[in-house]
């Protein structure tokens, strides 16, 4: 099931079509396949995956970047993480790096099935979050040909450590003491609770100017979508804490990597060591002026050139 309050118009050029499939949990997975408007079903097209920021939907970013692609000659599939969104899965709004790693793969398998697919020229965009979790699938599917991060986030490191690695061990502990509890509560809940937003509704660019960032976009008209609360389970953190997404980049041999980032993004420091670590071939592209959030869906500041040369060089 797909709704129609995306955050952009669709363009002329391109076709937009509500899709569904299951992923190998048995989670069925909403999911909009993009193409261009003059598609031949009897010809194959290289395809790409693009996922959306950590607590993010496909009407968001993902679709902001499928409907310039697909304009480009990519088919494009744009999703909603399982148990999140429109895709299915019990409670909702539940997280685990696991799941969001097999969101990226379930993907592959469905794009790499369609006859109008070449399947030897598949690769992923992952923004924010989606892009530790596409480097991750990429590890360990050899289907993905190339990747591109945008304003990149490690949810794992960033849980584990937390923003800027500032956690100490002590404040860890106490964390996970927290979640233990949370736990039996949950238990005897009708529901879980969830985790504070993290758009907050009031804006406070002062005291919290990341958090202010993203409710610029989340919480207001510009990316307002109501699926997308930016909340996740209190107890969905135990896992990203405890189970790393980026430790076997090595694995990657030989297949393209890009790495885009805002000149002023507080995230700057994840994509700038994952290009550190991963092997080449590899790029790191720099955006001017850019914040982390200006990459979500200004078109005009997303380097859309770069991102189209870099996947047809690559795929």
């Amino acid at each position: 099931m797909a709704q129609d309050n995306h955050i952009f118009t669709l363009s002329d050029n391109v076709t937009r079509t509500p899709v569904t499939y299951d992923n190998r949990y048995g989670t069925g997975i909403a999911a909009e396949l993009y193409r261009p408007a003059d598609f031949d079903e009897t010809k194959q097209y290289p395809a790409l995956i693009i996922g959306a920021p950590y607590g993010g939907v496909k009407e968001q970013g993902p679709g902001v970047y499928a409907n310039e692609l697909a304009q480009k000659g990519f088919v494009v599939l744009t999703f909603d993480p399982a148990y999140n969104g429109f895709s299915e899965g019990a409670p909702h709004h539940l997280s685990s790096p696991d799941l969001m790693v097999e969101d990226f793969l379930a993907g592959v398998d469905y794009l790499g099935t369609r006859p109008f697919v070449d399947r030897n020229r598949i690769g992923s965009i992952g923004i924010c979050g989606s892009g530790s979790f596409a480097l991750s699938a990429a590890q360990v599917d050899r289907r993905v040909k190339a990747v591109a991060t945008v304003s990149m986030y490690d949810i794992s490191r960033m849980h584990k450590n937390g923003f800027g690695d500032s956690m100490s061990d002590e404040d860890r502990a106490g964390f996970l003491d927290m979640i233990a509890e949370q736990r039996y509560a949950d238990f005897e809940a009708a529901s879980p609770a969830l985790a504070d937003r993290g758009s907050p509704l009031e804006l406070d660019p002062e005291n919290d100017p990341v958090g202010a960032e993203f409710g610029e976009f989340y919480s207001r008209p510009r990316g307002y979508h109501p699926n997308s609360i930016t909340q996740f389970t209190i107890t969905s953190a135990a896992s990203w804490m405890n189970f790393a997404l980026l430790d076997n980049l090595s694995w990657l041999d030989g297949r393209p990597v890009l790495l885009v980032m805002g000149e002023n993004a507080h995230s700057r420091y994840f994509s700038e060591d994952v290009y550190e670590a991963a092997s080449e071939p590899k790029e790191l592209l720099i955006v001017p002026g850019a914040n982390h959030v200006d990459l979500y869906d200004k078109t005009d500041v997303i380097p859309f050139d770069k991102l189209v040369s870099f996947f047809e060089s690559a795929l």
